[in-house]
């Protein structure tokens, strides 16, 4: 099973958080604060109602800055008044289908927003670690169905894949022109696709499915035959914060991780997953395909081989894709019916945490 985060280490951190608003950022803003970290959070309103952010009001907050993360002026003034001790930047354009409309837009969020928050970064005093949140999509993907490892090369077949690959290179020169020098440590985490309640966004899966589900009708999936490297929202944040953990201490072996299911399991197709979540929700399999080959295109296989993490860090996936699965659908059934959102997340940090704990004991 995967170490967890140490609160010992956590308590009275600065974490500037960027993307707090968002479906991750906001899982990450609550546990941060379950840990005992100060949170200052920096990010655009919510693109959508109802949103996680709002549904959990500003619990594990300590101040915020509604703000484009490309503001130079704002960010700065934002970042001084924090000092952190930490930075985790997870504000981007994430999604695929909106890069393909919006280039231009997308690499300006995603590279030059990752600029902005590195040069302003530069004159933090207490500053000592800083990773930078890319994606699984950031390497040149053949379509083998080999998974991915670090030193695989980066590229991009769509702008948002593109543009985070750009992203990593623009965190290396920072981190190899300013930040080395001052002793502030800075990484790149890999990510699969995440699984999670409580994330609304547009052109997700299991968004998707609950708007459906919501509204009566039958969902459409593009690319049911995709496959991707699902994982927990908890699993992910569990290796961005021990990265963050190693980055402080300077006890980085490496400066790019990814994170994701291990290869061992089997990968599971955009389809299996619609109806697995669909049955464990008792809503029954109803969607319907409508990938075409006129649309934008997506990957149809994606693999993430995480051994670095799981060497230097001591982390793995403590839920199965299964799992993930299941919980994820749990939580949007609960809510559905009633369910207090923000009880919901705190209650599976607490189970995640004390599953954990039962595994290593």
């Amino acid at each position: 099973m995967s170490r967890l985060p140490d609160p010992r280490f956590w308590a009275g951190k600065r974490v500037f958080l960027t993307g707090h608003t968002g479906f991750k950022g906001t899982w990450a803003r609550i546990w941060l604060s379950k840990l005992g970290a100060r949170v200052t959070g920096y990010a655009l309103a919510p693109a959508t109602t109802p949103s996680l952010h709002a549904l959990a009001g500003s619990w594990g907050l300590e101040a915020e800055t509604i703000a484009d993360i490309r503001d130079g002026t704002r960010l700065g003034a934002a970042l001084q008044d924090c000092n952190p001790d930490i930075i985790l930047h997870m504000a981007a354009q994430p999604l695929v289908r909106r890069s393909y409309a919006e280039p231009d837009e997308t690499f300006d969020v995603n590279v030059m927003g990752t600029v902005r928050l590195l040069e302003a970064s530069r004159s933090i005093e207490a500053l000592k670690a800083v990773l930078v949140v890319t994606t699984d999509k950031v390497y040149s993907n053949d379509e083998s169905g080999r998974h991915f490892v670090e030193t695989d090369r980066l590229g991009g077949h769509d702008p948002y894949s593109g543009s985070k690959a750009a992203a990593e290179i623009a965190t290396a020169t920072y981190r190899d022109s300013f930040f080395r020098q001052k002793g502030v440590h800075v990484g790149t985490a890999r990510g699969g696709n995440v699984l999670g309640g409580g994330d609304f966004s547009e052109d997700r899966l299991v968004p998707d499915i609950v708007r459906a589900a919501i509204a009566g009708e039958i969902l459409d999936i593009r690319s049911p035959l995709a496959t991707r490297p699902w994982q927990h929202v908890l699993d992910c944040l569990n290796g961005y914060f021990l990265f963050s953990e190693a980055l402080f201490a300077a006890k980085p072996s490496a400066e790019a991780l990814n994170f994701g299911p291990s290869p061992a399991e089997a990968q599971i197709a955009v389809g299996a997953v619609a109806s697995a979540v669909q049955v464990a929700m008792g809503l029954g399999e109803t969607w319907r395909d409508t990938s075409s080959a006129d649309k934008p295109r997506e990957m149809q296989t994606l693999g993430l081989d995480p051994a670095e993490a799981n060497r230097s860090l001591a982390w793995r996936a403590c839920l199965s894709q299964a799992e993930a699965i299941d919980l994820t659908a749990r939580w949007y059934d609960q809510w559905r019916r009633g369910g207090d959102a923000l009880a919901l997340v705190t209650s599976q940090i607490d189970d995640f945490v004390k599953g954990s704990q039962r595994h290593v004991s």
